[in-house]
């Protein structure tokens, strides 16, 4: 499992690009017609797809794109290895609530807000405040799965919050990647897919 960040600044990123949340669900209906139903994941997964109009193999302002999203690739081995994606429209939280404080619980799970639907976030990319009844304390610590541990418990009817970012951990869902050459050291890659969480499915 690898930490490594997908390189984000790359110019030639087109605008057609799709994010697409994924559950898995089973449906079965009976000879009257009544259905039962099933879920299987309480969080989704989300299938990112983009693509490049633009990859010059050649280098400028001291990054040769090809090269560094291909690089980035190969060294995750198709879709053996994951990774790290800071998806640029959903990537921080403001003032988040992340519990009420009943005296004695001092653990609290970051998560995000998605139109009214709460993730966990598990891959922190940094944390600029953390407030108990919107006093800014710095006295907590942090795990790799995005729980805040406070010193003190919050007293009753206390609101926790966050604000900070994160990512999304990601693996390749293929084992290639199709570039083209239209011109002379420019290519395209018109599709590059990967399937990531905020947790830790993947």
């Amino acid at each position: 499992m690898s930490n490594t960040v997908f390189p984000s600044n790359i110019p030639g990123l087109a605008w057609d690009n799709t994010k697409t949340p994924v559950f898995s669900s089973v449906v079965r209906t009976a000879a009257s017609g009544k259905e039962l139903r099933a879920a299987f994941y309480s969080y989704p997964l989300w299938d990112f797809k983009l693509s490049y109009e633009l990859l010059r193999n050649s280098t400028v302002n001291g990054i040769n794109e090809l090269k560094t999203v291909l690089g980035f690739f190969l060294s995750r081995q198709g879709k053996f290895d994951s990774f790290l994606y800071e998806d640029p429209y959903d990537c921080a939280i403001a003032d988040q609530q992340i519990g009420i404080g009943n005296g004695s619980n001092k653990v609290f799970q970051l998560v995000r807000d998605f139109g009214g639907f709460l993730e966990p976030v598990m891959n922190v990319k940094q944390v600029d405040a953390i407030k108990v009844g919107g006093v800014a304390t710095t006295d907590y610590s942090i795990d790799s799965k995005g729980k805040i541990t406070l010193t003190t418990a919050p007293t009753s009817g206390q609101v926790v919050t966050w604000s900070g970012g994160y990512y999304f951990r990601c693996r390749f869902k293929e084992d290639t990647a199709e570039a083209r050459q239209f011109m002379y050291k420019l290519w395209d890659l018109k599709q590059l897919e990967f399937r990531g969480c905020l947790g830790d499915k993947v």
